[in-house]
């Protein structure tokens, strides 16, 4: 595995008093943060969409922004000590264009760190956040994809990586459940870098406790500082795997599991101290 970092000791676990400056400060970086993604879609976001120039320019500059309101967003939460990142320097996502972006998904913050470390990518949203006030502006202007019907959304993928922008995907679809090491992956990361003749860039996303999983409300603000690693993996070049003689569905489904059997055997095994 390219790029590793190294785990910090785990955070000791508040408790009582202790805790409370902790959830203060955690529950004011998600409100802060959705004010701010409310702010940004009716201020700076129209401007920077409707600022003359070519459509794909357009988005590039959204993406820009969002990539930096994140990165503002991270900071908050290390402040507050819900998060520490270490992510690798110099950074490789940073520099990579038209490639499908996998990682697993521990917790909540996930999709949040890696665009906060990528200004030129797109992913697909869940429906439900399309809905949300406080983001559905952020999410048409930065050109994210809904998930909706297959077709339609291999579609937007498509027109998505044909601009030079990257495409971040969980394969494992939700936040992994607590005591897996990762849950079952869908096959729709594979099949849109198949379908899409697109290069594949493996991201593990390392957590030392666990917190901000899909069991937890949003508010239920951390104990323990999580430190999470972001570990970059070398590149899967579509013509590597693309010469597997095999049709285009054996090859995902191949592909699939070759993905999922790399995670478990990156995540087994933590990184020397």
């Amino acid at each position: 595995m390219s790029n590793q970092v190294h785990a910090h000791t785990p955070a000791k676990k508040l408790a009582g008093v202790a805790y409370i400056p902790r959830w203060l400060g955690g529950t004011c970086c998600y409100i802060v943060f959705g004010l701010g993604g409310l702010l940004s879609s009716l201020t700076v976001l129209p401007v920077l969409r409707f600022w003359p120039g070519s459509y794909p320019q357009k988005i590039a500059r959204v993406q820009r922004y969002v990539s930096w309101m994140f990165r503002q967003f991270v900071k908050m939460l290390t402040f507050s000590g819900v998060i520490n990142v270490t992510a690798p320097s110099p950074n490789p996502l940073s520099k990579i264009q038209n490639t499908v972006v996998i990682a697993n998904h521990p917790t909540l913050v996930d999709v949040v760190v890696l665009i906060s470390l990528m200004p030129n990518v797109g992913c697909v949203v869940k429906q439900t956040l399309w809905r949300n006030p406080f983001m559905r502006g952020v999410l048409s202007c930065a050109g994210y994809i809904p998930n909706r019907g297959a077709q339609l959304l291999l579609d937007d993928c498509a027109q998505v990586l044909e601009r030079k922008t990257n495409l971040i995907i969980f394969p494992e679809g939700t936040r992994t459940q607590p005591n897996n090491i990762i849950n079952p992956f869908a096959r729709g990361a594979a099949n849109i870098a198949v379908r899409t003749a697109t290069n594949i860039v493996p991201v593990v996303l390392r957590t030392d406790v666990a917190g901000l999983t899909k069991q937890q409300p949003w508010y239920e603000i951390p104990r323990q500082t999580i430190n999470m690693s972001v570990e970059v993996g070398e590149a899967i070049d579509y013509q590597t795997y693309r010469q597997i003689d095999a049709s285009d569905t054996k090859l995902v489904r191949q592909l699939t599991r070759k993905l999922e059997q790399f995670y478990i055997a990156q995540l087994k095994h933590p990184v020397p101290q």
